[in-house]
């Protein structure tokens, strides 16, 4: 925001009117969970309240494939992991940034990711893969709107959530095909969701970034 020099820059607040205002501010990503098991009726409210994003021309390109098994989940956070540390060589250094810098920065550029129990959904109870048509040109844009609605809603109901990029990389696991994605469809993003564990303190925003035209 471009201001007059004299004119000091407030912190953000958060507003106490507001139930919408107050989840999107108490919104974190967690990454520890409790064994709390989360029923099928909350999982299908999170959905739909994805369903509601907008979309490009309405297209709703978004298809949900859940995991709720533990040992589902932990296999396919083995798959990755081990996708990961082995498709370097073939896909590049620049798609592995460009799914999970943020993340390869939380674990110290990978050193500790080989050491955690599970470094890709957490222990969360339920993971969430979201697809949209291979080359779809709004995907990216379709698929974070949709997210956000997830997270935002998981919140309300009481659960904490987590975006996972790395998630994407069990398309170059052996056992991607067990998932049953369609050849046409690409992974976008992994949802984790659960009863958090932990409460992250916010990071500072930056509010030097509006410019009034």
């Amino acid at each position: 925001m471009t201001t007059n020099k004299n004119t000091p820059v407030k912190q953000t607040t958060m507003p106490v009117n507001s139930e919408t205002i107050q989840t999107i501010f108490q919104r974190r990503a967690v990454r520890k969970y409790s064994d709390k098991e989360v029923d099928r009726t909350t999982i299908e409210k999170i959905i739909d309240a994805g369903r509601m994003a907008p979309s490009a021309m309405n297209t709703q390109p978004w298809k949900f494939y859940v995991l709720t098994k533990k040992a589902d989940i932990e296999f396919y956070s083995k798959e990755i992991r081990h996708s990961i540390t082995h498709a370097l060589p073939h896909i590049g250094l620049k798609s592995i940034f460009k799914a999970g810098l943020e993340g390869l920065k939380h674990l110290s550029f990978g050193i500790e990711f080989l050491k955690e129990k599970d470094p890709v959904f957490h222990g969360a109870p339920v993971v969430i893969f979201i697809t949209a048509p291979k080359d779809y040109e709004w995907a990216g844009l379709d698929i974070g709107m949709c997210s956000q609605n997830m997270m935002l809603s998981a919140k309300a109901l009481g659960l904490d959530t987590c975006p996972v990029g790395f998630g994407k990389f069990v398309m170059y696991s052996k056992s991607f095909n067990q998932l049953g994605i369609p050849e046409k469809e690409e992974i976008l993003l992994a949802i984790i969701i659960g009863y958090g564990n932990e409460e992250p303190e916010i990071h500072p925003r930056k509010k030097d970034n509006v410019i009034y035209l």
